[in-house]
């Protein structure tokens, strides 16, 4: 298809163009959304064409997030676990997401939009979190319609230009699409690095949950930290003995606990994340025996039911 043919098509399938990109995008797919919005108000005739694309895309968006908000409240906390688990890097997923929805609250909903990752996580915990859905709605809405608006007002003002590029890619394809593999080869680096990373830091040794019930038992029993967010401390119930921590400021739980004295760290998270993040804060500050509990808090509650089944006859 050449330029004028996906001009043609772009100009006469506008709303529907945009409504399956702006949900396709906002439900976890890899859909360039915002060069769509870019590229189709670059084609309106006039000012008022913005209007239903602006619509349509709001529309798609709050519907798209109100499906992983009905997923957050129906799963809980699993649904952010299974998005990081997607994650190249799932330490700085985990340890982030949910404490910035936390830290800013409604409004983080408005910005989310403009927050790559940050978009399709907030839904899922603000309906874990049991959010009033009208409010949440309402801030999706809102939220929404900002990123959609700027992104018809730049193709609008920058019409020239962005039909420029598109011919651009029309008569020198092959040089685009080499700057374009370029980029995704330099981010896929970047990514895999932090991964590769990650793995190092996972070296670091763990506990097991049968471990950590005898040690718990013990005459000096570890420190135990508990960094479950709060969408599933809400859901599940606190740990008994735990202290209830920060994955970005553990120290902050910790006190004056001797740092002679062990602590564990326990998560639920992909790989254990979160914990392997915190142990290493701890160790950096001069704690001596931080280890994080393999499995984290499945693997804690697993161990917790088989302990209390009483003996078979």
């Amino acid at each position: 298809m050449d330029l004028n043919q996906l001009t043609d098509t772009l100009r006469h399938n506008a709303v529907m163009t945009v409504f399956f990109n702006v949900l396709m995008q906002q439900l976890g797919l890899p859909v360039p959304a915002f060069p769509t919005l870019l590229v189709v108000a670059s084609l309106a005739t006039d000012g008022a064409g913005l209007i239903p694309l602006l619509l349509v895309a709001t529309v798609a968006s709050v519907l798209a997030d109100w499906v992983w908000y009905r997923a957050g409240r129906l799963f809980g906390y699993r649904v952010l676990t299974g998005l990081c688990r997607l994650s190249i890097n799932p330490s700085s997923c985990v340890s982030q997401t949910e404490a910035r929805f936390v830290r800013w609250g409604l409004p983080s909903l408005v910005v989310a939009k403009f927050l790559p990752g940050f978009s399709t996580v907030a839904p899922p915990i603000a309906g874990a979190l049991r959010m009033n859905q009208i409010g949440f709605l309402g801030a999706a809405g809102l939220g929404a319609a900002l990123w959609a608006g700027v992104a018809l007002c730049l193709g609008w003002f920058l019409k020239d230009r962005v039909q420029a590029v598109m011919q651009f890619l029309d008569r020198d394809a092959s040089s685009a699409l080499i700057a374009v593999g370029l980029a995704l080869l330099v981010w896929l680096s970047w990514k895999l690095w932090q991964r590769r990373r990650f793995k190092r830091l996972s070296a670091v040794p763990h506990i097991t949950p049968l471990e950590l019930l005898a040690a718990l038992e013990a005459e000096r029993p570890p420190l135990v930290l508990d960094l479950r967010g709060p969408a599933m401390v809400a859901e599940k119930g606190p740990i008994d003995g735990a202290r209830l921590a920060q994955h970005q400021h553990p120290q902050d739980a910790v006190g004056d606990w001797p740092k002679d004295q062990p602590i564990v760290t326990i998560c639920a998270c992909p790989e254990d994340a979160g914990a392997i993040h915190a142990a290493h804060l701890l160790l950096e500050q001069g704690y001596q025996s931080v280890r994080p509990l393999q499995g984290g808090y499945e693997a804690w509650v697993a161990a917790n039911q088989r302990d209390a089944r009483p003996p078979s006859a």
